[in-house]
């Protein structure tokens, strides 16, 4: 017989009464949490302040469909690059870290001719004067012959070449990271002039093509400015800035402009990394209108606004003759956006896990989504030829995409 035991397992003693007590009331708590957090959507719809945000689903109002994938060789990865494709004349022709360059069919995906280096080519080509000229890591420029990819000529710089060479008017004009603009004779490669700009203590990893005009290169700088040189002899013709530093730390005043300017006519677009976008008179260096709204990539143009994605993830159309803003787009914040570009009636980005959003131009609205060959970060500008858009992941996969009438 065991009385006693019997007794406790009916009769707990305080103290046991007192952990039980303390027990339940842990567990009221927690329900209420739970309760608290059920207020504000639960689970399902709570989105981190530091966090992509998650992808909701949506009605499309298009259809797109990838027509070809092709891999071009090791893609960038964490290097930075932005590398991206270039499209001329019916032909793709992009870049791999390892491989060399390929030539593909825009239509089919189909290879036309592979120029096998050893070069580590990081950056995006450029295409024009009958070349294709891409850089790399280690400051080589390779020049190509863009219908056959036989080499035309090379030349080194002291500095890695990521942005895709600006190629015109007898000229190939490259960006080195060191800040330093060289224009080379398109036909010889001879070197012609050297312009240097004085880097700030901290920028923004990587930069975008020179923009060309009549007689002039466009320069977008590190510290925030945009720079026209005569393109005949590397002289400066003026200086505007875009974005001003502002901040106690070299962090927070960080203002680069690392998209390429958008030259429309005699107009020239440029944004800025601290958020800043201006229209420029380009003979003059004049400034037409500043907006608040801006971002690190290129700007993309339609016929009345261009689209800016910002730092943040923000996607948002601005007025070209005004500037104001016409909407903005915050359902992919903090995704890691890609440079925004233009396809049909659609502003298209690409995101941190391979993902293209096309958007109306009219409002901003989600009209169609789709993934990217691989699955890999898109941190190129995807390029729109013939109603074919195309991009390069960070992984080194081309893919080809049209909508659908």
């Amino acid at each position: 017989m065991k009385p006693e035991n019997a007794t406790r397992s009916f009769l707990p003693p305080q103290g046991v009464l007192l952990r039980a007590a303390v027990m339940l009331c842990c567990a009221l708590a927690l329900a209420s949490c739970s309760t608290v957090k059920g207020w504000f959507g639960g689970d399902d719809e709570e989105v981190s302040a530091t966090d992509p945000m998650p992808l909701r689903e949506f009605t499309p109002s298009v259809e797109v469909s990838r027509i070809w994938s092709a891999g071009v060789g090791k893609g960038e990865r964490r290097i930075g690059a932005r590398q991206g494709p270039a499209v001329a004349n019916g032909r793709v022709y992009a870049a791999g870290v390892s491989h060399g360059v390929r030539a593909l069919d825009l239509q089919t995906g189909n290879e036309i001719w592979r120029h096998a280096s050893d070069l580590r080519l990081a950056g995006t080509p450029g295409v024009g004067e009958g070349l294709v000229v891409v850089g790399g890591l280690e400051g080589d420029v390779l020049a190509l012959d863009a219908q056959t990819g036989e080499e035309r000529w090379s030349a080194k710089l002291g500095n890695e070449v990521i942005a895709a060479p600006a190629i015109g008017q007898g000229a190939v004009v490259v960006r080195s990271n060191d800040g330093r603009v060289t224009a080379f004779d398109a036909a010889s490669g001879q070197e012609r002039w050297f312009w240097v700009q004085e880097l700030p203590t901290l920028t923004v990893r990587g930069n975008d093509a020179p923009t060309l005009g009549p007689g002039y290169v466009f320069v977008g700088n590190d510290d925030g400015s945009v720079q026209a040189l005569s393109l005949a002899d590397g002289q400066p013709v003026w200086e505007q800035q875009v974005g001003y530093p502002d901040g106690r730390t070299e962090l927070e005043r960080m203002s680069d402009i690392d998209g390429s300017p958008v030259l429309d006519d005699i107009i020239l677009f440029a944004s800025s990394y601290r958020g800043q976008t201006m229209a420029i008179e380009a003979p003059s260096g004049r400034p037409l209108w500043a907006s608040e709204y801006g971002g690190p990539g290129r700007l993309a143009m339609a016929s009345d606004r261009l689209v800016v994605t910002d730092r943040h993830g923000n996607v948002l159309a601005l007025h070209k003759q005004t500037g104001s803003t016409l909407w903005q787009q915050d359902g992919l914040a903090r995704r890691n956006l890609s440079p925004a570009a233009i396809h049909g009636n659609h502003a298209v980005v690409g995101d941190f896990e391979g993902w293209l959003h096309w958007l109306d131009l009219d409002d901003g609205s989600f009209a169609a989504r789709a993934r990217a060959a691989g699955r890999d970060a898109i941190k190129g500008t995807p390029v729109v030829a013939d109603g074919v858009l195309v991009v390069q992941t960070v992984g080194g996969e081309l893919s080809a995409f049209r909508l659908q009438q």
